[in-house]
């Protein structure tokens, strides 16, 4: 294989302009964040950072140290219709398109030296899904990982990345969806509740590709899921989906970051949150970037939150940049609000009890984005984790 040049894209540190005082402007956009594959050239985040102040930076300081990952921290499995194989530093198509953009994701990339590698074969259709089991072995083990999933020319496929037990875990992981192809990827966070979680995805869609990627996020303590996609080619497709439910305490994140670069492409970008419980807290921010070149765009995103109690907060910021007139259509949207206690009186007026009522509300809500997984049998896990939770909501 041919290797990658490692050299960092840009300089870190925020950007600066004269104004009679040199003063300088914190970088704001997600275009503008500094990349780089050195750690070092990343500051060890204070929460002051426009892309950290939502993020309880505490909580993930373990995933600041460049430190060596303990031994069996994370264990990794494949199954399915096709095998992984190790990839290592410079290896392509490692890095063709990965380039991190935090200091979790940049330490991952160093001390990770071999990645995990999925490749779906050329024209290939796989009829079932490649699963990636990722388990974590203890609270306190710290573990560093990248993966590449790399879907060749008109093939179709899904892959569904499993997170479970309990770590503190930084992930990389790297999509590369050829020309023609089809690619589906659900990344699922069932963790223990001291579990923390920092994943950077990175992806880019070529000429008339689609990829659907599903971010589900349920059990941890703190939860971050960064998607990053660039529609590179003409006609390219993204289907970025998200569901994730808080409960007490939980932290569940993901800046989502959608790049139109190619012309005639589309993008679609939903994510809906429940949460319950003190100090229940959801944090979404969608970027949407569409470029000079990107005529006959057509994009939309929207977040959407049910608060189920008292004192739970959802944080939702809709971003949209574009760089050219020509296009077919961009939008965005934000909604959070409380459980509507009318609607629960209409349902209980026809005789339904009230944890019944609320039960149906809260799985209708949520269901929209369920039956975007388009995996039967996950599906039905995933309802029943929703029922899981709201079965601990009545509980208490």
């Amino acid at each position: 294989m041919s290797s990658v040049t490692e050299a960092p894209v840009t300089v870190p540190g925020a950007k600066g302009h004269t104004d009679g005082a040199g003063a300088f402007v914190p970088v704001q956009t997600r275009s503008e964040r500094p990349r780089s594959y050195a750690p070092g050239d990343f500051e060890r985040p204070t929460g002051r950072e426009v892309n950290w102040k939502h993020t309880p930076v505490d909580r993930l300081s373990r995933l600041f140290d460049d430190v060596e990952g303990d031994e069996g921290g994370v264990s990794i499995a494949v199954s399915g219709p096709v095998a992984g194989a190790a990839l290592g530093i410079g290896t392509a198509p490692r890095g063709e398109v990965f380039t991190p953009e935090d200091l979790p994701s940049a330490i991952a990339w160093s001390r990770a030296a071999e990645a995990l590698y999925v490749s779906i074969p050329a024209a290939a259709e796989l009829d079932e899904p490649v699963v990636i089991e990722s388990v974590g072995g203890g609270v306190d083990l710290l573990a560093h990982a990248h993966l590449v999933i790399e879907a060749q020319p008109q093939s179709k496929a899904t892959v569904v990345l499993r997170h479970i037990g309990v770590a503190q875990f930084a992930q990389n992981v790297e999509i590369v969806v050829r020309e023609g192809a089809q690619l589906e990827v659900v990344t699922v966070q069932q963790w223990d509740d001291d579990a923390v979680h920092a994943a950077s995805h990175q992806a880019r869609i070529g000429r008339d590709a689609t990829l659907r990627h599903v971010v589900v996020s349920f059990g941890g303590s703190v939860v971050r899921v960064n998607p990053d996609v660039e529609l590179a080619g003409t006609g390219s497709r993204a289907e970025l989906y998200g569901l994730s439910y808080s409960d007490a305490g939980q932290h569940l994140e993901s800046q989502v970051y959608l790049h139109h670069k190619g012309a005639e492409t589309t993008g679609d970008v939903l994510y809906k949150g429940a949460l319950q419980g003190a100090l229940a807290r959801s944090v979404w921010i969608g970027d949407v970037l569409i470029g000079p070149d990107a005529v006959g765009t057509d994009s939309y995103e929207a977040n959407r939150n049910l608060v189920l109690t008292e004192g739970a907060r959802a944080d939702s910021i809709p971003n949209l940049e574009i760089e050219t007139g020509d296009i077919r259509g961009a939008g965005h949207a934000s909604a959070t609000g409380r459980f509507d206690d009318e609607q629960l009186f209409y349902l209980q007026a026809r005789g339904i009890p009230e944890d019944d009522a609320r039960r149906m509300v809260v799985l209708g809500f949520l269901s929209e984005i369920v039956q975007k997984v388009r995996v039967p049998a996950l599906e039905a896990e995933l309802f029943a984790a929703i029922e899981a939770e709201l079965a601990l909501e009545v509980g208490r």
